[in-house]
């Protein structure tokens, strides 16, 4: 029988503690950091801690297929996760489905309503000038309006009477004067001609450089435009939803617009500055002046241009009253007043915001529009108490396959069960504390697939101690004894787990590129846990077994030991021989 081979290999085979100690020292370096970190538990998915998953389908508009391509739907998923991650959500997690759809989740404890205004929001942005206004039921609030002024400014104030040095909205704009219950529509209609005659100026009124708007050029035009402003009801949801639909940017339209819990309704010039020309926006807290929450906005350069040009007409009154509105999607989010020319390339609005509506306007106004129109195809909700319940069935389910794995392990290998128990511990180890650290730093959430790739994984990992095991016991049956059998026996075994490790990771890596949604975290799960078993076996179980050999109870091959030569049916042993030693000198022959 040959001996084991001297140098590197002898050197690992008479120090197997330096390989334990190796992996003692990084479970208890990633434990220490598990708990440095204050991540003490995985972070959970929304079908185990509960949320909303909200399904998005693209919608083709004018029959545009082609619009629906990769391209957009990346760029529609970054804007949506900057919308989500705006509202102080770090956990939601945005991703395609598909050629045209998108899943937002967003787990418990957020506004789920507010992220589903702003994830689905097409967000089509345009600053216009408010031609005139007037409540749409309900009572006017003492300061409706906001005021803009220049980010900065001495001379901005926090009331807009203060900004703009004149009454409400519903006091001073010409329908809201003259609509009497006598002669309201009539005089009404007036307004609304003259606000359209003053909409409809040279081609650089609107700051923008567009022709003049169609709406006011014609009789007819400015008639039917009269009639839907004078018509129009903003207290009703079906009014608000299908308000300014249609309108382009160099129209005159209508729109709808909340303040302080009173809906108003808003007459509005041609678009002066596009939603695309906002560089960025964000809420801040303005401790110095006592003003509250405001938006700051930085513009690009040509839409600091266009902004300077609107609001110095404004401020002129070249608009029937010195008011803007920032109008998305059809609605009027913020109309605030305008007391001079803001120039500079960046402005504030501020007034009675709460935090939430002055992220809120922030988010809008920094993350622009979507590339495409999403319609909402299905909200599902899963509460905590039903995530609970699956977590546990999920669970129940991996004890009842551990407990398998070791009730097979302890009948068919006996005392070699203690150094697979001992494996399996340390790997269940590895894999807990990698997954807590990797919520927090690379977002990975333990949903219910993931849990199924860790119970798969149990099986997988057992498999490897199953093949070395019966290498070492098929070197037994050849007639050698434990140690050398232990040390011939790993390079085959080496082998075989490296190739059924590495197709177990190939696969999940192939599944994981070309899966979406939950299906990655089963991939995700199976491709960590596939890496750890390496690792272990490597450096746990394979040290741990040549120690073990090195004891009577497995040396002398007790019956319990699961290493028995007579139950394994050993051949006799096998015994070194020598050559016999040739005389030294030439032999002589002898002849007959």
């Amino acid at each position: 029988m040959a001996a084991p081979k001297k140098g590197r290999s002898s050197s690992a085979q008479s120090k197997p503690w330096r390989s334990l100690a190796l992996i003692l020292i990084a479970l208890v370096a990633l434990t220490g950091g598990m708990f440095a970190s204050g991540h003490t538990t995985p972070r959970l998915g929304i079908d185990l801690a509960g949320g909303t998953s909200i399904t998005l389908g693209a919608v083709a508009e004018d029959g545009n297929e082609a619009a629906i391509n990769p391209t957009n739907m990346n760029t529609a998923v970054e804007i949506m996760e900057r919308r989500v991650n705006g509202l102080g959500v770090s956990e939601a997690e945005v991703q395609t489905q598909g050629d045209r759809n998108i899943i937002v989740n967003i787990p418990k404890g957020t506004n789920s309503q507010q992220a589903r205004e702003q994830v689905g929001t097409t967000a089509k942005l345009y600053f216009r000038p408010v031609l005139a206004t007037e409540p749409s039921g309900g009572t006017a609030p003492q300061n409706p309006s906001p005021s803009a002024s220049p980010s900065g400014g001495s001379d901005k104030a926090t009331e807009p009477e203060k900004a703009t040095g004149s009454q409400s909205p519903a006091a001073s704009d010409p329908a809201s004067q003259s609509a009497t219950p006598s002669d309201g529509a009539t005089t009404q209609g007036r307004a609304v001609t003259d606000a359209l005659k003053k909409a409809s100026p040279s081609p650089s009124a609107s700051g923008s450089g567009a022709p003049s708007p169609t709406p006011s050029a014609s009789g007819g035009a400015d008639s039917k435009l009269q009639a839907q402003y004078a018509a129009l009801d903003c207290s009703k949801q079906s009014v608000r939803a299908s308000t300014g639909e249609g309108a382009k940017p160099t129209d005159a339209t209508v729109g709808c617009g909340e303040i302080q819990g009173v809906w108003y309704k808003y007459l509005l010039g041609p678009a002066g500055v596009d939603g695309t020309e906002v560089d960025d926006a964000q809420a801040v807290y303005d401790t110095q002046s006592g003003a509250g929450w405001k938006v700051q906005m930085d513009f690009t350069s040509a839409g600091a241009k266009k902004f300077a040009d609107i609001t110095g007409k404004l401020a002129q009154n070249q608009s029937p009253q010195n008011q803007f509105g920032i109008v998305l999607d059809g609605e009027v989010v913020s109309s605030p007043y305008v007391s001079q020319s803001i120039t500079g390339g960046n402005a504030e609005i501020s007034g009675s915001f709460t935090q939430e509506e002055a992220q809120g306007l922030a988010n809008m106004l920094s993350y622009g529009a979507l590339p495409l129109t999403f319609r909402e195809d299905s909200v599902t909700t899963v509460t905590a108490a039903l995530g609970g319940d699956q977590l546990e069935a999920g669970l129940i389910a991996g004890a009842i396959g551990l407990a398998l794995v070791v009730l097979y392990l302890l009948v068919y290998y006996r005392g070699l069960s203690f150094i697979a128990l001992l494996s399996l511990l340390v790997s269940a180890a590895l894999t807990y504390t990698l997954m807590a650290l990797l919520g927090p730093a690379i977002g990975f959430a333990l949903n219910l697939p993931a849990v199924c790739g860790a119970i798969v994984a149990i099986g997988i990992t057992a498999d490897s101690f199953i093949v070395y095991f019966e290498r070492v016991r098929d070197e037994i049956r050849e007639g050698r004894s434990l140690r050398p059998a232990v040390e011939r026996a790993w390079p085959r075994a080496r082998r075989t787990i490296l190739v059924s490790d590495f197709v177990s990771f190939l696969a999940a890596a192939v599944l994981f590129i070309v899966t979406v949604g939950k299906v990655q975290g089963f991939a995700f799960t199976l491709g960590l846990t596939t890496v750890l078993d390496v690792v272990v076996v490597f450096l746990f179980t394979k040290p741990l077994l040549t120690l073990m050999a090195r004891r009577k109870f497995f040396a002398n091959g007790h019956p319990w030991s699961g290493l028995d030569p007579k139950r394994l049916g050993a051949r006799p042993p096998l015994r070194r021989t020598r050559r016999p030693s040739h005389p030294a000198g030439p032999v002589e022959t002898k002849e007959a």
